[in-house]
């Protein structure tokens, strides 16, 4: 099995569009953290230290999606001018506790 490709991360700023692999919107970049970020998410222990690791992106969600979620380096399929296409859907992504 071959790695996942984390580079499209690299791309990413904020404001733009997170669509799921349908095309459907799951909201807006807020903020960018690079792989080896010292930036905590809100998020529980273990899951937070694997996105600290492998960089991530916390979106602005829309819809059923009302706290912030965060998807990993690993979840952004690719990066294109004003939206970001992930490889899983909005319930897989890493939701805020609240």
């Amino acid at each position: 099995m071959q790695p996942i490709d984390t580079t499209p991360i690299t791309q990413v700023e904020p404001g733009m569009t997170v669509v799921d692999p349908t095309g459907a919107k799951a909201g807006t970049v807020t903020a960018i953290q690079q792989p080896g970020t010292t930036t905590r998410p809100d998020l529980a222990a273990g899951i937070a230290e694997r996105l600290m690791a492998t960089g991530y992106v916390r979106i602005d969600g829309t819809g059923e999606l009302s706290n912030d979620t965060y998807a990993s380096a690993e979840q952004i399929a690719a990066v294109a001018p004003g939206t970001v296409s992930l490889r899983v859907s909005r319930g897989e992504l890493f939701r805020t506790e609240s």
